[in-house]
C-alpha cells in the first residue's frame, strides 16, 4: 500500500510539472518576411488592442520613448544595407523604438534587441539610425497596433505603423540595382575557379568522366591570381585524379606540389594525405 501512495504521489507531481493552462495572449505576437527587390526584410512584433482607451497622448505619451508594440523588442531586419527617410542604415537586426509626438515622431532603429520593453539604461552608442516623421491621422480607426510593409517597388517601399487613427509611414530603399549588376557580371563573366573546382570533385567523387575532372580542376588551378599560390586542396585533387586515370608519375609530381605548398600552410592533414599518397603511387 506505501508503494502504490509512492508511486500516486510521483505521477501527480509529474502532472503538475508537465501540465500546461494554454491562453490566448493579450498582445499576440505578429511576423512579416518580405523580399523587395533582392533584401529581405523581416519583422517580428507584439500586437496591443486599444480596448476602448485613448492610445495616443495616453495609453502611449506624447514625447516618452516606446517600445512601438508590446512584450519583447519589436525587432526589423534587412539583409542588405538600406536607406531609411534618406539615411544609411547597414544590414543587420534592429530594435524599433519611437518616440510619439503630436506633430512628429522620432523613429529608432537600436542595435541590442533582447529587451523585454525599454532597455534598462540607454544606449546612445547603440542607435544605428535616428529619422523624424510626420503622422498622418486616418478617417478608420485601427483597434490593434499594426506594422505594414506597403507601396511596394523593386527598389522602395514604407514601413507603414498604424494603429487607432494614426499612421506613421517610414519610406525606405534597397540596392536592388546594385544588387543585380553585381549578379548580372559574375554570371555573365562566367565560372569561378571554385565553380570548376567543385565540379571537378564531384566528378572526381561520383566516378564519373575523369578527363572531364581533370579538365575542370585545371582551369580551376588556371583562374587563381598569378600573385598567389595555388590551393594545395586544389593540387591534392588533381593528383587523385591523375592516379584514378593511370597516370601515377603526374599525379606524384602534382602531389609534390601540394605537400610544399602544405606545409608552407602548417596544414598537417595535408602534409600527411600526400605523403601517404607519394608512397603508395612510388611503389
Amino acid at each position: 500500500m506505501k508503494k502504490i501512495s509512492i508511486l500516486l504521489a510521483l505521477l501527480l507531481a509529474n502532472f503538475y510539472v508537465t501540465a500546461q493552462v494554454k491562453t490566448p495572449q493579450a498582445s499576440p505576437l505578429a511576423k512579416i518576411d518580405q523580399v523587395v527587390g533582392l533584401t529581405n526584410i523581416q519583422v517580428e512584433y507584439s500586437r496591443p488592442s486599444a480596448k476602448g482607451r485613448t492610445v495616443y497622448g495616453d495609453l502611449v505619451p506624447f514625447g516618452k520613448l516606446w517600445r512601438t508594440g508590446a512584450n519583447n523588442n519589436t525587432t526589423i531586419s534587412f539583409s542588405e544595407d538600406t536607406k531609411i527617410a534618406g539615411k544609411e542604415l547597414k544590414k543587420g537586426k534592429y530594435a524599433l523604438f519611437t518616440t510619439p509626438k503630436a506633430d512628429s515622431w522620432d523613429v529608432i532603429f537600436y542595435s541590442e534587441t533582447n529587451n523585454w520593453g525599454l532597455p534598462e539604461e540607454w544606449n546612445d552608442s547603440k542607435v544605428a539610425l535616428s529619422v523624424s516623421i510626420k503622422p498622418e491621422t486616418t478617417t478608420k480607426s485601427v483597434e490593434s497596433f499594426s506594422i505594414f510593409l506597403n507601396n511596394l517597388t523593386n527598389d522602395a517601399g514604407v514601413i507603414e505603423l498604424s494603429w487607432e487613427r494614426t499612421l506613421v509611414s517610414i519610406p525606405f530603399t534597397v540596392p536592388t540595382q546594385e544588387a543585380a549588376m553585381k549578379s548580372i557580371e559574375k554570371t555573365l563573366a562566367g565560372p569561378a575557379a571554385g565553380d570548376y573546382f567543385a565540379a571537378a570533385q564531384y566528378f572526381y567523387q561520383s566516378n564519373n568522366d575523369l578527363n572531364k575532372a581533370l579538365t575542370w580542376v585545371n582551369t580551376a588551378i588556371s583562374l587563381m591570381p598569378k600573385d598567389k599560390d595555388v590551393p594545395y586542396w586544389y593540387l591534392r585533387l588533381k593528383s587523385l585524379i591523375q592516379a584514378k586515370s593511370g597516370d601515377k608519375k603526374g599525379a606524384i609530381a602534382t602531389a609534390k606540389e601540394s605537400l610544399t605548398l602544405a606545409t608552407k600552410a602548417g596544414n598537417g592533414d595535408y602534409e600527411k594525405m600526400n605523403k601517404d599518397s607519394i608512397a603508395e603511387w612510388s611503389k
